[in-house]
């Protein structure tokens, strides 16, 4: 039958999960439609490529230029639309082999915001640190950060998405007086216990954030308990933090946060943890076993720096299984940590290939969104207060007046760009197996109908494969050594 060809190394095939979404076999037995790529229309701006070693090349934007690609339009019933990026130069080609990126932005839809200080940040602060024991936080008040920066680039943001943006916020830090070493910077607890005044203090801290974030007409989505409640006790020693335990999360989300947030005009959503996914599921289970905590709880926030130690099906797989009502999101992933040298690397393919496996793997166990660290960074790596300097999608070189997209650039867009909010994952069957392969893949159906496909070639030489989708036919097509694509059609 049609929808049992593929090439050798022959992988993803489309069938459904639980759904009548894709065509019974039978049903297409006796016709397949060849799907063709549509070509693109002509008008859009190539990348400027710069090298920096052999392989390792950025597009460069300044003022006047950057790489552009139209609008993606939804194919015609019967064809198909690829792009792709590859180590080779390759950056969102598409299926007329014009290699341009993207005029429109790539889409993000999650924003997260530090709630004051983070230690990529200038200055260590909090928004209460004038007055101490200001338990009923009377002089609360809004950063420069905030007012100057932080909020007119959202306005900015939000004026410039083609599709709606959801904000949601972390804190590091509460004002020093809240904790057990009387500093914003350093580890610490929050003094006291959960019910007690600072906890409530606190709890209200976040309600103020919304506060004046709304006299803004900034609205939040959500906001998560902590920023690394255990993982950040093991940064560098001026790191801001508040340490929570699992079962003190649990207690300050039943009896402070959770009402709080419940009883305000917000309408903002709680995500616990915000930590490594070693913590799973035993984090959930603290929190969520607890019938008061969860009814307070949407989801799961997981951060991507410690997950070669425990793989996603005993960690993000078995989370789900035990509480599928509570979504889990990754908030927060980033290159170049607890490296001594090279933090910015710039044009790195390999960095690039790192973001992709990652949101492959999650998307695979249960995970529903993927946020990267930093927007933006120099070519340093910061700025940030502490020297904990990383690497990001796009660095600034201010002293030339440019910046450089990243190939992790073009490898989020490859998701961000054509996922929409709404969109469900669907089943791939994979006919046959290269164990050198390394071909990687997610199907995910979009609200408004079509099918997209993400496929990951980490191996060093290309890999020929098939695509049978039974209601519509089959692509035949080849993933280049150390590329990605995307795929878009429609069902019939």
């Amino acid at each position: 039958p049609p929808n049992t060809e593929s090439a050798p190394w022959g992988l993803p095939e489309p069938r459904g999960r639980g759904s009548a979404m894709w065509a019974q076999r039978a049903g297409v037995l006796g016709w397949l439609l060849l799907l063709q790529t549509v070509p693109r229309a002509a008008g859009a701006q190539p990348c400027s490529p710069k090298y920096f070693g052999r392989d390792s090349m950025v597009c460069v934007c300044n003022a006047t230029y950057c790489d552009t690609l139209d609008p993606v339009v939804l194919p015609a019933p019967g064809t198909y639309i690829k792009y792709e990026s590859s180590k080779a130069g390759k950056r969102c080609c598409s299926g007329a082999a014009q290699c341009l990126s993207f005029s429109t932005g790539i889409e993000y839809n999650l924003v997260r915001l530090p709630m004051a200080c983070s230690d990529f940040s200038v200055r260590p602060y909090s928004y209460d640190d004038d007055v101490p024991y200001d338990y009923e936080l009377k002089h609360f008040k809004l950063a420069e950060e905030d007012v100057k920066m932080k909020i007119p680039i959202l306005h900015r943001a939000l004026a410039m998405a083609k599709r709606p943006l959801s904000l949601y916020a972390s804190p590091w830090t509460s004002p020093a007086w809240m904790k057990s070493n009387e500093d914003v910077r350093g580890k610490g607890t929050l003094k006291g216990q959960a019910g007690d005044k600072y906890h409530k203090t606190w709890a209200n801290y976040f309600i103020k954030f919304l506060d004046e974030y709304a006299k803004h007409n900034l609205t939040f989505w959500a906001v998560t308990a902590q920023n690394e409640p255990l993982a950040a006790l093991l940064a560098h020693p001026q790191f801001p933090t508040i340490a929570f335990t699992a079962v003190q999360q649990r207690d300050f989300v039943a009896q402070d946060l959770g009402p709080a947030l419940a009883r305000s005009s917000h309408g903002t959503r709680l995500i616990i943890m915000d930590d490594q996914r070693i913590h799973l599921p035993a984090w959930a289970k603290a929190v969520l076993g607890n019938a008061t905590a969860a009814r307070y709880v949407a989801g799961v926030g997981v951060h991507w720096y410690l997950d070669s130690i425990v793989p996603a099906s005993c960690s993000l797989e078995a989370t789900h299984k035990l509480f599928p009502n509570h979504f889990l999101l990754y908030t927060e992933a980033c290159s170049g940590f607890l490296t001594y040298r090279f933090s910015v690397s710039l044009g790195c393919w390999e960095r690039g290939d790192r973001y992709s496996h990652s949101i492959l793997t999650v998307l695979n166990h249960f995970v529903a969104g993927w946020t990267d660290w930093n927007l933006a960074l120099d070519l340093e790596g910061g700025p940030n207060w502490v020297e904990n300097y990383v690497d990001s999608p796009v660095i600034v070189d201010s002293s030339k007046d440019v910046f450089y997209k990243q190939p992790m650039f073009y490898h989020m867009g490859h998701f961000s760009k054509f996922i929409p909010e709404g969109s469900r994952r669907v089943g791939l069957h994979s006919s046959r197996r290269c164990l050198f392969c390394q071909l990687e893949h997610v199907a995910l159906l979009r609200p408004d109908g079509a099918i997209v496909l993400v496929v990951l070639n980490r191996s060093a030489w290309d890999v020929p494969f098939g695509i049978s989708d039974p209601a519509v036919g089959f692509i035949e097509a080849v993933a280049p050594a150390s590329s990605i694509q995307t795929y878009l059609w429609r069902q019939q």
